[in-house]
């Protein structure tokens, strides 16, 4: 987050071959690398995050069978605007209840692991029934500095999992 809004960038070029030196000083910042869904709709438009000037959406996970209509280009597009119907100034409020109509409308949930910030409240859902040594999601909280992540980085200490099916606020 840059001076008070969202600056997004997007590439489908592997995350590993994008040099991050070139982005500016930030207290806020989401990540996601991509791999498409069945190597479909490799497009930069399709790649997240997503954005509405307000709020920024980052999605891993795959659902079967979800009966909403909702405009997107593509699922996690969807379920990003899904999640907006809701937001009435609570962004945990309108996630939980989201994730709860999504479980109920959703034939078979493999994974719903997403990260929805405000640039004020950090919010994730995780709730996977396939994989767990995948689709786990951890948090680290040191000095002030909060990192979430589906695998925890090598230098080890500190991260603790996020406990499958919670959706909460991430906050250091």
């Amino acid at each position: 987050m840059e001076n008070g809004g969202w600056k997004t960038y997007k590439n489908i070029r592997p995350v590993w071959e994008d040099d991050f030196l070139t982005f500016s000083k930030t207290k806020r910042l989401l990540a996601h690398a991509r791999s498409a869904y069945n190597n479909e709709g490799i497009a930069v438009e399709n790649n997240m995050p997503f954005e509405d000037g307000k709020r920024v959406f980052i999605f891993n996970g795959e659902l079967h069978g979800v009966r909403i209509h909702e405009q997107g280009r593509i699922g996690a597009e969807k379920i990003f605007n899904f999640i907006r119907r809701f937001d009435r100034g609570d962004l945990l409020s309108a996630l939980k209840k989201a994730v709860e109509i999504l479980q109920e409308r959703s034939r078979y949930i493999r994974a719903m692991n997403l990260i929805l910030d405000d640039g004020k409240t950090a919010c994730v859902a995780s709730l996977f029934n396939e994989d767990p040594a995948y689709f786990t999601m951890h948090v680290r909280r040191n000095r002030g500095e909060c990192v979430v992540c589906s695998e925890p980085y090598p230098d080890g200490s500190g991260w603790v999992a996020i406990p499958n099916h919670a959706v909460e606020v991430v906050s250091c």
